[in-house]
């Protein structure tokens, strides 16, 4: 099997031969280059696999180089080599398509780290990379986002999710790391509203046994749980600022310090994060990090929203009624053309999760093989609006409605269980005091 090949440009001798010295002992046949001419001859010789390119070079702009190569070799992954605290020209790069940075004075370890992550890239199997079975849709809006999501996959890039609740932002950033080169690796989701302030800097770091009451023992924490894979911040608006500060050393610095520990730890993650919220709007409001928002924010991607894509609507309920049935070892059940038409005319605030739910409920009430416009029990939710106009949905009747269908999904995992409450936690996937929460908010609590 052929070595990997792979390019080196910079224009200083001796950072040409470390970078040399290092791959050739991954096992990886280098060549050089000091300037982008000699680069460029190079590129038209033979074929590379990774390119590591400082950003400052005699003839020209690193920048430019980039630029260029993503036209001519798309599908190189190019780490891109910054002076120390350059964060600008980091972001530059990565938004133009650069599959990483470092920082000098190089970290070897780390270069290793993102040298193996982009020859992964280079040689991931197609079939790793499909998605369109499981983002489902074939309108031109999701044909778009499943092809952003392929080219964004090959980047290390942190990328920023946003769309309104319920729209699938969490099975997008699957998708990206699904598609990746840490496909093999860890992907930890976290609910960044469902963590506790005073706790956040120990879940997200780490902490060392005695630091603080109640640390009776070391704890890896969220970064380094997701060591080597993904690390996907849910509703990120909700961090405190003091751990805005700390997050974003964690990204530009690639180093986190666990919470009572005098030394800092390199952590190799990808970061995606997501909101339905307007983040910039929260930065002007001085609630979230300009500088934090622009780290996260490389690359945005936006999930439409239900009712911007109609046309998937058919799949869509195919895909979750057969999941339904399935699940609960029922005939097949369809549809009926007005029960169809009917979710045609709906507005959807809830978005796609809303759609799973009023199909699930219509399965549970209703009697026969055919769905009907009755059995979908529209009549009590927010009528459609057109596209053009606000909505602004009566937010009581909606909660009061989503209240219950929480209160009947426990009531279901209650009984299962035998009414065994740490059972129940465990089977819908929360924590005893969440659970406990939940059956005191929802009167439950007997």
């Amino acid at each position: 099997m052929r070595k990997a090949q792979a390019l080196i440009i910079d224009d200083e001798a001796d950072i040409r031969e470390l970078l040399e010295i290092t791959l050739t002992r991954m096992d990886i046949e280098a060549a050089t280059a000091e300037n982008i001419h000699q680069a460029q001859t190079l590129l038209k010789q033979q074929e590379f696999n990774i390119c590591i390119t400082d950003m400052r070079l005699p003839d020209g702009n690193g920048l430019d180089l980039l630029q260029n190569l993503q036209l001519s070799h798309p599908k190189l992954p190019v780490i891109v080599i910054t002076a120390h605290g350059n964060a600008d020209i980091a972001v530059k790069a990565m938004k133009q398509g650069a599959f990483d940075f470092l920082s000098k004075p190089v970290d070897l370890k780390g270069l290793r780290e993102l040298v193996n992550n982009a020859l992964k890239t280079s040689f991931l199997p197609e079939q790793d990379r499909r998605s369109r079975d499981i983002l489902l849709g074939d309108s031109d809006i999701m044909c778009d986002l499943r092809a952003k999501i392929s080219k964004i996959a090959r980047s290390q890039a942190p990328v920023y999710i946003t769309g309104e609740s319920g729209s699938g932002k969490e099975l997008v950033a699957r998708l990206i790391h699904r598609q990746g080169s840490r496909y093999t690796q860890p992907f930890i989701a976290v609910n960044c509203g469902a963590i506790p302030h005073e706790l956040m800097e120990s879940e997200f770091f780490g902490h060392k046994k005695g630091s603080f009451t109640g640390a009776t023992a070391d704890k890896s924490g969220l970064f380094q749980a997701a060591k080597g894979g993904t690390l996907f911040l849910d509703e990120v608006a909700d961090l405190p600022l003091a751990l805005q500060v700390k997050l974003l050393r964690a990204i530009q610095e690639k180093k986190i310090r666990p919470v009572g520990s005098p030394h800092e730890e390199s952590v190799d993650t990808r970061l995606l994060s997501a909101t339905h919220l307007n983040l910039a709007q929260l930065v002007q409001e001085g609630k979230f990090r300009q500088d934090l928002f622009y780290r996260i924010n490389v690359i945005e991607l936006i999930v439409p929203a239900l009712r911007n894509r109609h046309a998937d609507l058919a799949q869509l309920c195919a895909h979750f009624l057969n999941k339904i049935t399935t699940h609960n070892q029922l005939a097949k059940i369809e549809l009926s053309p007005n029960a169809m038409t009917a979710l045609k005319h709906y507005h959807f605030p809830g978005n796609v999760r809303e759609l799973e739910n009023i199909l699930e409920r219509a399965v549970a009430l209703h009697d026969g093989e055919l769905i009907t416009e009755q059995d979908l029990n529209l009549s009590t939710m927010p009528s459609s609006l057109p596209e053009t106009e606000s909505y602004n949905p009566d937010m009581e009747s909606l909660e009061d409605y989503l209240q219950e269908l929480e209160k009947q999904a426990i009531l279901e995992a209650l009984e299962q269980n035998k009414w065994n409450r740490t059972a129940t936690a465990k089977q819908l996937g929360m924590s005893f005091r969440s659970l406990r929460y939940r059956l005191k908010k929802l009167d439950l609590d007997s």
